[in-house]
């Protein structure tokens, strides 16, 4: 292969990556966009049988597919790269990128979500688990990559036996068995605490896994790699009917017949997130591996754009979670005609100064979203412009 060759064919892979995840970041505002103005949002869980409709248990539903795929995919773009970089030089990024990004969860993303500095309770989201998994896998660099690839498929297959252990406030080891395995709230005093969303060991499993598989794009042919991704996928789509059907993990992943086939059928995809088990993995990755292997020459109008979300990511999470709270929180002054200082911020009374109820129905839902993914393509085509004709060290972390 000619070196002019590589360098397109590089870029191929790497902008197949990119615009997934650029796909997933847009379907991702769709769930935050639900979050602050869907009038049930606090309510009740949009995929709970006995209380939901299809069209409301789908707008979530979809949205599953972005954190498992973000976590898969910041793996694997570390892992591409080691093509311009030492592993010393890798370990050292991940480990102050995963600092930042702990540091972004605790100060900006909890500001971004209650617009206030009480700290009553701090949340560890999904930014939280991306940086600490950074962290851990600044160490494991040193490993091969297969043998990281193994590590990591162990954990996701291995966790759901640990989520047995169910520990509770004040046992020893409660704190460390939150952060790691089981998702709950850590008491730190009276009226605050820290509650654990996402526990570390499942989501480093997605991220050593993506990390491993990086050497399907910097060991194979394209051919060669689309079978594997496309062979893989169907592989994990197989196996989540084949252990889902059997309901072998119940009562931790548990599916029911319902009144009708199709709820019967919503239940049946309806796999338990927090946390997150082998079932809910394997239903997410399976298909992002054969979307993965049909997007390489993906070409045209809606690729370009995605494209350009997938390039600046944690960019454009940061702005959209703000952009959608201050558009809520300024029409439910407008429309309730309160101000601010009747707003209570303290968590335990809603959402960012949006309490429980309000809200409006599901298809403003949709219509924000898309005016609000629409308002920020040019903003994020900039910001992906200007990192792309400068070099500041910084904007590596941003």
């Amino acid at each position: 292969m000619t070196e002019l060759a590589s360098t397109i064919t590089q870029k191929q892979r790497l902008a197949s990556i990119d615009l997934v995840r650029g796909i997933v970041m847009i379907i991702m505002a769709l769930d935050h966009t639900r979050e602050f103005f869907h009038v049930d949002a606090s309510l009740f869980n949009p995929t709970d049988l006995t209380k939901t409709t299809t069209v409301l248990f789908f707008t979530r539903w979809i949205t599953h597919f972005c954190a498992p795929t973000f976590v898969f995919l910041s793996g694997l773009s570390a892992g591409l790269s080691l093509q311009r970089k030492s592993k010393k030089e890798l370990s050292w990024f991940l480990f102050t990128r995963g600092l930042w990004l702990v540091l972004i969860e605790i100060v900006v993303m909890r500001f971004g979500f209650t617009f206030q500095f009480y700290y009553d309770i701090t949340f560890f989201e999904v930014i939280y688990t991306i940086g600490v998994s950074m962290i851990t896998l600044s160490v494991l660099v040193y490993l091969p990559q297969q043998l990281v690839l193994v590590i990591g498929l162990v954990l996701i297959f291995g966790h759901d036996a640990l989520t047995a252990v169910r520990l509770a406030p004040g046992d020893s080891g409660y704190t460390l068995w939150t952060l790691t395995v089981q998702p709950g709230f850590i008491p730190l005093a009276e009226g605050s605490g820290i509650f654990v969303s996402y526990p570390l060991i499942p989501w480093l499993g997605i991220m050593l896994a993506g990390y491993g598989a990086a050497r399907l794009y910097t060991h194979m042919e394209s051919g060669r790699r689309k079978k594997i991704l496309r062979l893989s996928g169907i592989a994990a789509i197989l196996l989540f009917v084949f252990i889902r059907y059997t309901n072998v993990l119940a009562p931790l992943d548990a599916w029911a017949v319902q009144d009708s086939a199709w709820f019967t059928f919503l239940s049946f995809i309806n796999c338990t997130k927090y946390p997150v088990t082998v079932l809910f993995t394997l239903m997410i990755l399976g298909p992002i591996m054969i979307l993965l292997s049909f997007t390489e020459n993906a070409r045209g109008w809606f690729t370009e754009k995605a494209t350009v979300f997938g390039r600046v990511p944690l960019f454009y999470f940061i702005v959209h979670f703000y952009v959608l709270h201050v558009a809520a929180l300024a029409t439910h002054l407008i429309v309730s005609g309160k101000s601010l200082k009747d707003i209570d911020l303290h968590v335990n009374a809603g959402l960012g100064g949006i309490g429980p109820g309000v809200g409006y129905p599901l298809i403003w839902t949709y219509i924000v979203w898309a005016v609000v993914v629409i308002a920020l393509y040019p903003l994020c085509r900039w910001y992906n412009r200007f990192k792309s004709t400068h070099t500041y060290p910084w904007l590596s972390y941003l």
